[in-house]
């Protein structure tokens, strides 16, 4: 079968391009030659990107309505990409996955980080649930269905196309089953010796945070015999593995009503529900109301949001790592644990650590840091994009 003729786009004289040459996944619009004919390749196109010297670097999906305006897909200019190709990246994340996991539940695709820029896919046993968060992906959308199906045996695709990105990437906001039928009901979850319910179609982002799993389990290393808070507690994350480890009692904290009903669903399937107790609120006035109680707990645990999702947000969002900080560490027991974590891209660990320490500073208190946590191996780090390291978890005992 004949190549297909990909347009090129090319990097703009002068634009050193050492970073792409060494790895790195993004070019940006302010590094294209941007004529009349490059603006207007249709999102999502497929192009050769060459340097200034018309050396081609490799093949790139290109949007030029998006600031990321090229994502490199493979560094061979002569590649093609099509099912087979989709094939072959997926089957490498799944094997890394099977070698990983002895059950079917985890991040199956990290985005650039296994050869598929902007795409996530989650796995629950039978059923993926897919974010294509970049234009080439949703135009790829149905032979990726295909093929995911094909490699993994799921049954069901969910698409979910809420979140940020993909209304940087022009794309829409409309969820989709892509393949099979949706579920009726919330899936569980086996993680941690706990089981956790997930909404896949309602809940948030893919319907749960497969990412915490290794300090979920730190956690709970600290948590037997433990009086446990559980802050921005989602569905129980913290709570749930902490109580399946041996704590004495959790309370769970979070602003989500349906949250915090699959959280007491998930304990009483784990058989702990006896010792949950949830609280809806917002968290900083619940820690509030909890210190003016005079209520302390052997380990407490913060997973908010992203408090600082973009660069302009940075001052704002260390500003209210700091206040969690604070607020926590004053609930926590003398000689007692306090877990931070942080999921904003654009803080990096030496600000959020310096956030964290002088919040806890600020009470007085004064500890160790025993642990700094990050993102499980199913949420590989992509070398030389420093975003896909996003989530970092700092364990004190004050």
């Amino acid at each position: 079968m004949t190549q297909p003729a990909y347009p090129v786009i090319r990097l703009r004289p002068k634009v050193q391009d050492r970073a792409i040459r060494h790895g790195a996944p993004w070019v940006f619009d302010n590094e294209i030659v941007t004529d009349r004919r490059t603006k207007a390749l249709a999102p999502g196109t497929i192009a050769v990107l060459e340097d200034a010297e018309r050396a081609p670097l490799g093949l790139v999906a290109v949007n030029p309505t998006s600031k990321i305006m090229a994502r490199m897909l493979d560094r061979d200019p002569g590649a093609r990409i099509d099912a087979a190709w989709l094939s072959v990246r997926i089957r490498r994340a799944h094997a890394l996955r099977a070698r990983l996991y002895d059950a079917p539940f985890c991040r199956l695709v990290h985005a650039e980080a296994d050869g598929l820029p902007g795409v996530v896919i989650d796995r629950f046993d039978e059923i993926a649930v897919i974010q294509p968060n970049a234009a080439w992906a949703e135009a790829l959308l149905p032979e990726m269905t295909r093929t995911l199906c094909e490699v993994t045996g799921v049954t069901t695709v969910l698409k979910n196309a809420g979140g940020r990105a993909r209304s940087l990437e022009g794309l829409d906001g409309e969820n989709a089953v892509l393949a099979g039928t949706a579920p009726d009901a919330p899936v569980p979850v086996p993680m941690n010796g706990a089981t956790y319910l997930a909404d896949l179609t309602g809940g948030q982002k893919t319907g749960l945070y497969f990412d915490q799993r290794p300090n979920h389990a730190f956690a709970a290393r600290l948590a037997r015999d433990a009086r446990v808070l559980d802050v921005f507690a989602h569905v129980g994350g913290f709570s749930l593995a902490a109580l399946a480890a041996g704590a004495q009692h959790a309370l769970a904290v979070d602003s989500s009503a349906p949250a915090l009903e699959l959280a007491r669903d998930g304990a009483a399937r784990t058989g702990v529900v006896s010792r949950l107790e949830t609280r809806r609120g917002d968290a900083f006035e619940v820690m509030e109301a909890l210190a003016a109680e005079g209520a302390t707990f052997d380990l407490v645990i913060c997973d908010p949001p992203a408090f600082a999702p973009t660069r302009p947000a940075l001052e704002k969002g260390l500003r209210a790592y700091e206040r969690v900080a604070r607020l926590a560490a004053g609930l926590v027991a003398p000689g007692g644990y306090l877990a931070l974590c942080s999921c904003s891209h654009a803080v990096d660990l030496a600000r959020f650590r310096t956030a964290c320490t002088r919040g806890i500073g600020r009470t007085g208190r004064s500890g160790q840091l025993i642990h700094t946590g990050f993102a499980g191996p199913d949420h590989p780090l992509h070398p030389n994009l420093a975003e896909s390291g996003y989530l970092k978890a700092l364990f004190y005992r004050l």
